[in-house]
């Protein structure tokens, strides 16, 4: 839900870039040796439509590969991020360039003010229609990002009418304008969803989501099950993965499997081993904050429009709700941040975005339908594979030894390395490092208030 340098490049490992992922071939010798023009409509009588699902966790790189792959399948994207639909929202979501946009057509992007709320249900109907308009020119349609929903369908949580919603607004807006949350969590409690306390504090949206569901319903959110997504909440510890009304076991798997796909879903989960994904999640989060143009310029942004930390979608994404909540605590203190309270905020951010990777591993792990691939491996390798591939039935689809990704930790050596893991930083790493920003922050403050 996170990520310059350019943040939607591959970048795992780091240390390993001229054999990952990493290097950018020429777009020229790509057309050269695979460009074709695909027809993706059905020629046979009940034959499926073609869809490529590119997913992994939050700095896998699978947006740099998805743009390549479109490149050599004269594909178009179909982004299943829930921070890259707001405006504005660029660094943080590691939203792609306007040239890579011009290079190939994205969907998905900039299609929301920052203060609007975007749920579930209307990211399956615009992603569902996107689809639909690719194959019907003859395109690809490759998904990338979490995208669990997009491929199990929309999820069946009851709307609410507009008596309902008008009735629940009337309930809560008085505890609201109090501030009074832990009432109101009470009262949604005692309405019949006890599930209501997981919620992080002062989640209003959510909340009262909860309370309409069990109008509408006479259920709690947990009676509905959905799949994984990437609208799921993944704050900190305090955060739980009900947090949206999704009902999943502790190890991620669903009571109810699939059924009746309506596509021919090619799913691939791209991924690494997990020390290189947590090093490469903690220099992604570094570069997110290098300069003035970076996240905290675009959480700054957020503040200014009115709107506060874990208000909203947007200010409840990694990245943004950590940022936020630092920059007020500045302004509290007259715009001034010491070295140490800007690296306890960088340690959060780097902790909640790998604690979310993790979470999303351990989901996929579960989900056959996926073909586990190695971010590691060579670029072109990878490519040629999944070009080839698009012309395979799924239930024949076989990657080979020298790409396939394990998706277990496989020996004890690894368990307590990821034990013992600490962040080491690249580039913030003594007090001189952090002194532009901290000196950013405090001219940004000072500003404001004479203003």
């Amino acid at each position: 839900m996170i990520s310059g340098i350019r943040l939607c490049c591959l970048r795992l490992p780091y240390e390993a870039a001229s054999a990952a992922l990493l290097p950018r071939p020429s777009v020229i010798s790509f057309r050269r040796r695979r460009t074709f023009a695909t027809s993706c409509s059905s020629s046979a009588a009940g034959k499926k439509e073609k869809v490529i699902v590119i997913s992994g966790p939050t700095g896998a790189g699978k947006s740099r590969l998805a743009l390549e792959l479109a490149k050599r399948l004269n594909g178009e994207i179909i982004s299943a991020d829930s921070v890259q639909v707001y405006r504005g929202l660029d660094v943080g979501s590691a939203k792609p360039s306007l040239s890579e946009r011009n290079e190939v057509p994205h969907h998905l992007l900039d299609i929301l003010h920052p203060s609007e709320e975007y749920s579930v249900g209307k990211f399956y109907e615009e992603a569902r229609s996107a689809t639909r308009d690719i194959l019907s020119r003859g395109r690809v349609p490759i998904v990338t990002g979490g995208t669990g929903l997009f491929i199990y369908g929309k999820p069946d949580v009851p709307k609410a009418t507009p008596e309902i919603t008008s009735e629940v607004n009337s309930e809560l807006a008085g505890l609201q304008r109090d501030d009074d949350w832990d009432a109101a969590v009470q009262l949604v409690v005692k309405a019949g969803d006890p599930s209501a306390e997981s919620l992080a504090a002062n989640d209003w949206y959510r909340l009262r989501r909860r309370l309409e569901i069990i109008k509408s319903s006479g259920s709690p959110t947990s009676t509905f099950q959905v799949p994984y997504d990437s609208f799921r909440d993944p704050l900190d510890s305090r955060s739980t993965d009900c947090s949206l009304g999704i009902n999943s076991s502790a190890d991620g798997r669903l009571a109810s499997e699939p059924k009746n796909l309506d596509y021919d879903f090619s799913c691939f989960f791209l991924s690494t081993r997990r020390l290189d994904l947590y090093q490469s999640i903690d220099f992604r989060c570094e570069d997110m904050l290098s300069g003035s143009d970076g996240i905290l310029s675009e959480a700054k942004w957020l503040l200014d429009m009115g709107l506060l930390p874990n208000s909203n979608s947007a200010t409840r994404a990694i990245g943004y709700r950590q940022a936020m909540d630092y920059l007020l605590y500045c302004r509290e203190q007259g715009g001034l941040s010491s070295t140490r309270d800007f690296f306890v905020f960088l340690s959060g951010f780097q902790k909640a975005s790998r604690n979310f990777a993790k979470r999303q591993l351990t989901w996929f792990r579960n989900e056959h339908i996926y073909h586990w691939i190695d971010a590691s491996r060579p670029l072109e390798k990878v490519l040629d594979f999944l070009y080839d591939s698009y012309n395979v039935e799924n239930g024949n689809l076989i990657v080979p030894d020298t790409l396939r990704m394990k998706k277990d930790t496989s020996n004890n050596r690894e368990v307590a390395q990821l034990k013992a893991y600490r962040t080491k930083n690249r580039k913030f790493v003594t007090r001189e490092d952090c002194s532009d920003i901290l000196e950013w922050i405090r001219t940004q403050t000072q500003t404001a208030e004479s203003m």
